[in-house]
């Protein structure tokens, strides 16, 4: 394993810190406005081969060491392998519960809501006490993160409130905001014309910052890709 060139500036994003070791990636503190950090990796093997030898799945299906085990792999497949069990233990180790998920490709179902609440939409992660989130793509298309900057909330959007409030059938109060959390709404986020976005790459290991209490730090706006049914499955990592 080797550093990578990353798929973005460092400079032109300020919200993103950069670390060289797993140690760093979990003991830095996300502060000073920095809500992302990424340990940039090139990893070896070949987890098309892993993808490849998985079943057809109908929605996100977690894997766990039995499944990888079981698999029939080339050299650099068993590789890849090695990255994706060895990915887990690191994590399991600092007391977190990865996942390790094939994700179908295919168009999300997004129904007749004002507010798209799938994680194919900007959104922030969010929980009730201190906790960051993992992410690493392993194969197919990558995360994206976009600043904070450049975005405004869904419900904060004249136009998109006004419909949220006419699904709701009530006053713009309390109740309301109330209403917008239990759907979610309030996570979700829309980027304007010029947004800086950037990838988060292939076998990069990222820890992003939600959305908690007492946070000293805004939440890290992301969305999944959006994959046609063309498209190949996605490998994916997230605690």
């Amino acid at each position: 394993m080797s550093s990578s060139p990353l798929p973005f500036d460092p400079t032109q994003f300020p919200r993103i810190g950069i670390v060289s070791s797993f140690d760093e990636l979990v003991t830095a503190r996300l502060e000073g406005g920095v809500n992302a950090l990424c340990w940039p990796r090139v990893l070896d093997g070949d987890f098309g081969e892993v993808e490849r030898s998985l079943p057809a799945i109908d929605g996100i299906t977690t894997l766990d060491e039995e499944d990888l085990g079981g698999l029939n792999l080339n050299p650099a497949g068993q590789r890849a392998r090695e990255h994706l069990i060895n990915d887990q233990r690191l994590l399991t180790a600092r007391g977190l519960q990865p996942s390790l998920d094939i994700v179908p490709s295919g168009e999300p179902d997004l129904g007749d809501s004002p507010v798209r609440t799938d994680v194919a939409d900007w959104h922030v992660d969010s929980a009730t006490v201190k906790a960051d989130t993992y992410l690493c793509t392993y194969f197919g298309e990558a995360t994206e993160g976009v600043l904070n900057e450049d975005t405004l909330g869904q419900v904060h959007v004249p136009g998109t409130r006004a419909k949220l409030l006419q699904l709701y059938g009530g006053a713009d109060d309390a109740n309301f905001r109330s209403y917008l959390a239990e759907h979610f709404y309030d996570l979700h986020y829309a980027a304007n014309s010029e947004a800086r976005i950037y990838s988060f790459g292939i076998g990069h290991l990222w820890r992003i910052a939600t959305q908690y209490p007492g946070s000293p730090v805004p939440p890290c706006i992301h969305r999944a890709p959006t994959t046609g049914s063309d498209q190949t499955r996605r490998l994916l990592l997230i605690s």
